[in-house]
């Protein structure tokens, strides 16, 4: 936050600001002589290499951006990267830390920072999609749930479909909702 941060205004005009939390695409752009050389937003230093990385709505040297975690080199990985409680992370190690990719295993919309979630296993949702997918009545801190082949089932509706069924079934007690 507060002002004269390393650009200011981000690409859509708004202020510069990073979505806690959220997976941000990395882009390797062509730097042109015209624009004049930007700074890494990691070394602090002039980008005078051809091709530069995007990200964050900053710039970096390819090399400069790195995971807070376990130091990979985020743009030999993958085209993606996370930001959350100040660390730039790859995605494994932002799962490893926050238990979720960020989105709802219900909706697969993104879950906002500071939102509560309810987590199943390696799971996590919004807590009005965790619910049943046959019934739809939303499970509650205490309810019994069971988890087959990835979907969230009420105990009732489970049994009815279970009968002779070889799913492969996890029975969980629903928790309290957690902050991420």
């Amino acid at each position: 936050g507060g002002m004269g941060g390393p650009c200011g205004v981000g690409p859509c005009g708004g202020p510069c600001g990073q979505q806690e939390g959220q997976q941000h695409a990395l882009y390797q752009t062509q730097q042109y002589e015209e624009a004049g050389a930007r700074c890494c937003a990691g070394c602090g230093t002039k980008i005078l290499d051809r091709y530069l990385l995007h990200a964050l709505d900053r710039y970096w040297h390819n090399g400069c951006l790195k995971c807070s975690c376990c130091q990979a080199t985020l743009a030999d990985i993958g085209m993606s990267c996370f930001a959350k409680a100040g660390m730039i992370l790859c995605r494994n190690d932002y799962i490893r830390l926050f238990g979720t990719s960020g989105a709802c295993s219900g909706c697969g919309q993104m879950i906002p920072a500071n939102d509560y979630v309810m987590r199943a296993a390696q799971n996590v949702y919004h807590v009005k999609c965790f619910a049943c997918v046959k019934c739809h009545s939303q499970l509650v801190p205490g309810d019994r749930y069971n988890l087959v082949n990835g979907s969230v089932l009420c105990e009732q509706d489970c049994l009815k479909m279970l009968k002779g069924s070889p799913a492969t079934v996890r029975k969980g007690k629903v928790r309290a909702a957690i902050k991420v």
